[in-house]
């Protein structure tokens, strides 16, 4: 199939699928709400600031927005996908010109138009609640949306490439979730990173999550902040290296691993 065809029914699929996400009432409310909400109970019981000028509830809008993009793409596809497979979802698929790859561009615009919903309610309610500090120059906001659209893509790669892993979709969640979970513990979401025990932040760093919500600190947090860094840096260069490194191999893996049917 010609490449524009191939893009043109991904995008096509894409916006089929946002519109059957924004039907499912509860799934938008757990999807896009459940972090405003973790945001209000930690921000309220945290109320002191980690540094001067620095709120929890700042620190934690900045883990959450990373973890946002790894619940929208890398949990959220690596469940669903299975549950597709199990429904015949995809077995009726294969049956149309819809090729992967087009499937693949289908879901990555699926996950960033929840992110961007997602990120614009975060912002919102920290800015108008918690008093958000907002990125203050041009480079900064660049930053940002690097951020999310490599993030973005490299979180959608890494939940198709892992949804082969569960053996059907009724268990699909309890194979994910808990690597999510513990991986929002172990790469500062919901702690000072640095304050982890070593052998943690060892591990973390070999997940994108970890340079996700470092990345996001550079955006949010003032420079006084870096002192709290394992290297007393933002390490953005690196940041992006990992993320990059991580899109490419989440590529090959869903690429490789892909599959319409158990047959």
């Amino acid at each position: 199939m010609h490449k524009v065809g191939v893009i043109r029914l991904g995008i096509l699929r894409g916006g089929l699928e946002f519109k059957q996400f924004l039907r499912q009432k509860e799934v938008v409310f757990f999807s896009l709400l459940f972090p405003v909400m973790l945001l209000f109970i930690f921000g309220t019981i945290f109320s002191k600031n980690l540094t001067p000028g620095v709120s929890f509830a700042q620190y934690f809008i900045a883990g959450m927005i990373a973890s946002g993009l790894v619940n929208t793409g890398f949990q959220n596809l690596a469940i669903l996908i299975p549950m597709e497979r199990d429904f015949g979802t995809l077995k009726r698929l294969r049956g149309t010109p819809l090729s992967p790859i087009s499937y693949f561009i289908g879901k990555a615009i699926v996950v960033a138009l929840s992110l961007v919903l997602q990120v614009i309610l975060l912002v919102a309610i920290g800015w108008a609640f918690f008093h958000l500090h907002m990125p203050h120059s041009p480079a900064l906001w660049l930053r940002f949306f690097a951020i999310l659209v490599l993030g973005s893509i490299c979180s959608t790669v890494l939940g198709i490439a892992i949804s082969a892993l569960p053996k059907s979709g009724r268990g699909a969640s309890a194979v994910i979730s808990p690597i999510v979970i513990i991986l929002q513990f172990f790469s500062g979401v919901f702690f000072v990173f640095t304050q982890l025990p070593h052998w943690m932040q060892q591990v973390a760093s070999l997940f994108p999550l970890r340079w996700l919500t470092e990345g996001m600190r550079s955006v949010f947090l003032p420079d006084s902040f870096k002192s709290q860094e394992l290297t007393h840096s933002w390490e953005v260069g690196k940041m992006f290296a990992v993320l990059g490194a991580w899109a490419i191999v989440g590529t090959i893996l869903a690429v490789r691993s892909f599959k319409w049917s158990e047959e």
